[in-house]
């Protein structure tokens, strides 16, 4: 653990996403307010014969509205563009002019950092899947890979495979940016953006960087990311009602809603932000991270994993479980999770965990997947700005054995000077992220 008497403050001088709710930080968040959510039928490809065939999709989305100086082609991936447009966004906001590489916004390009819990992007489909027709040999019920290989060789393009790569949204957006310092990118599944955030935090607290970019950027809204979670029976199935199907914490939940989009802020240290000017949203106090050590899909029936996490990013920030307000829950709607992430609070929240309320904007955004920490991360800081938390929405019959306060169907008014995100991916991965008010 760093030394707490000598490491930089952190803060965040810019947000932005790119989400099902909209493709800005305030409509998404006036969306929260009132309960509206982005899911609806799949249109990105023809899922009709899928188990779910809904999504929460990112809609009449244009790149070009946020910059064009960028490398991007038809072949990019939805995540890197997402992205592109977020980090536009947070970035103006931070006023880090990225239409230059020269530092006239105050911040020396080999200063400026970039860290993605970014996500592969989907196979060129009508080329891979002709591939495969092509190259089965059915008298030898086998592959001929020589048939594969010609027709793959005809029809795929290597700048379309090389976008798949998880490494590539990262490289986007240092090409846009011009940012020339520490650059990471991290994929451990749906706690990714929030392990970039706090890894971010820790880069600029050892002083390797002033700023660092730091979210994530996923779709897997593609045939093999929707089967591939329908497999493993995660996905609700609830298709005479997509717009109810993501409902954390009830007795009827059903599974996730598969989402999509990019969501970033930019850290800073405190000492950089102040000689800049910049405007101050928020200050990043702690993080923690752990593995469950135990199944590949499956938490630690005990929250261990996840409990482990909360405790050391109460340590790192230095504050009690008492001192926090308000807790933006992974929350994914699947029986698991739900009651397992239920356990993990109550462990290390003890007495307090019952007053402690708690919710899940998936129950609106749907799950973004390796970008879902970041825009629940901003979904905190505008819960800290309007001391207002964010609904459970879809929870009207709670599960009995679930017994925190989940903030129910409506947004609620009340005091939130510290809030804790949490984010828990498949592999046993647990990253948790608290932030609170700015004070000088």
């Amino acid at each position: 653990m760093l030394d707490k008497g000598n490491k930089e403050r952190v803060v965040i001088t810019g947000m932005g996403v790119i989400c099902p709710m909209g493709h800005d930080v305030e409509t998404m968040w006036s969306g929260m307010m009132t309960g509206k959510n982005g899911v609806g039928k799949t249109t990105i490809f023809d899922a009709s014969t899928c188990p779910t065939t809904f999504s929460a999709e990112v809609k009449n989305y244009d790149m070009s509205k946020y910059t064009r100086k960028t490398q991007l082609h038809e072949c990019g991936s939805r995540g890197s563009s997402f992205v592109v447009g977020a980090v536009s966004q947070a970035c103006g906001q931070a006023g880090i002019d990225i239409e230059t590489d020269e530092p006239s916004d105050g911040i020396e390009r080999s200063r400026l950092g970039v860290y993605l819990g970014a996500g592969e992007g989907s196979v060129d489909n009508e080329a891979f899947f002709n591939s495969i027709a092509n190259g089965w040999d059915g008298e030898k019920n086998e592959m001929d890979w020589g048939k594969w290989a010609e027709t793959a060789f005809g029809q795929m393009s290597a700048t379309c495979e090389l976008e798949q790569e998880s490494n590539m949204p990262v490289a986007h957006v240092t090409m846009v940016t011009g940012a020339r310092g520490p650059t990471r990118s991290c994929l451990t599944a749906c706690a990714a953006s929030t392990q970039a955030i706090g890894e971010a935090t820790n880069i600029i607290r050892r002083g390797d960087a002033d700023v660092m970019i730091a979210g994530g950027a996923h779709s897997m809204i593609h045939p093999l990311g929707l089967m591939g979670f329908n497999r493993l029976t995660a996905l609700s199935t609830r298709n005479d009602s997509p717009e109810t199907a993501s409902r954390p914490f009830s007795a009827s939940r059903d599974g996730f809603v598969l989402g999509e989009g990019a969501a970033v802020v930019v850290l800073e240290s405190l000492s950089s932000a102040e000689k800049r000017g910049a405007e101050i949203f928020a200050e990043v106090i702690g993080y923690g991270s752990s593995s469950d050590a135990f199944r590949v899909t499956d938490m630690h029936e005990d929250g261990r994993g996840a409990a482990q996490a909360i405790r050391s990013a109460l340590s790192d920030a230095g504050i009690s479980y008492k001192d926090v307000d308000y807790v933006n829950a992974h929350g994914t709607s699947t029986t698991e999770n739900d009651s397992i992430e239920t356990k993990a609070i109550k462990a290390v929240f003890k007495e307090e965990a019952k007053n402690t309320p708690v919710s899940s904007v998936k129950s609106m955004l749907g799950h973004l997947i390796g970008a879902a920490g970041a825009a629940e991360l901003i979904t905190c800081v505008l819960a800290i700005r309007d001391n207002t938390a964010p609904p459970t929405m879809n929870l009207h019959d709670k599960d009995g054995e679930l017994d925190l306060d989940y903030v129910p169907n409506e947004p609620r008014k009340m005091q939130i000077d510290v809030a804790m995100n949490e984010s828990f991916g498949f592999g046993g991965q647990n990253n948790v992220v608290i932030i609170k008010r700015y004070q000088e």
